[in-house]
């Protein structure tokens, strides 16, 4: 049987959710969709919807430990689809909100999470102000 697989979820590991969730929900708008606590009933993580029924997992660090390098192996960055007439829209919304675009490409804005994750805001392989079909 061939099965093709589809992200279920992502997770990041953060040390402030409050400052994590105001990038997510608030400036990025990904709907909240659970709050976990650990046993002593303090935040652990929060969950916000990507679409086509994946997550991302927001977790509360347990050390402060060495942070990635871009240049280092490992996963790079997380591109969230946006469409292409909504680019700088896109643009002006994360600035407003802290989160200035870092740099870009013709096809993505990418902009840095309060702990420094590269994240994307992608509208490939469309490029902004070119008629789409269909």
């Amino acid at each position: 049987m061939e099965e093709r697989l589809a992200i279920h979820h992502l997770a990041v590991v953060v040390r402030d959710l409050g400052r994590a969730e105001a990038f997510y929900v608030d400036a990025l708008g990904l709907p909240l969709l659970k709050r976990w606590e650990d046993e002593a009933g303090a935040p652990r993580s929060i969950w916000v919807e990507l679409g086509g029924g994946a997550f991302l997992a927001i977790e509360r660090a347990a050390l402060e430990g060495p942070r990635r390098e871009d240049a280092a192996p490992g996963f790079h960055c997380m591109a969230l689809g946006i469409q292409p007439e909504l680019r700088e829209v896109w643009r002006e919304r994360l600035k407003v909100a802290g989160f200035p675009v870092e740099r870009e490409s013709p096809f993505t804005l990418y902009v840095r999470d309060p702990e420094g994750n590269l994240v994307g805001l992608s509208h490939h392989p469309h490029r902004a102000g070119a008629p789409r079909d269909g």
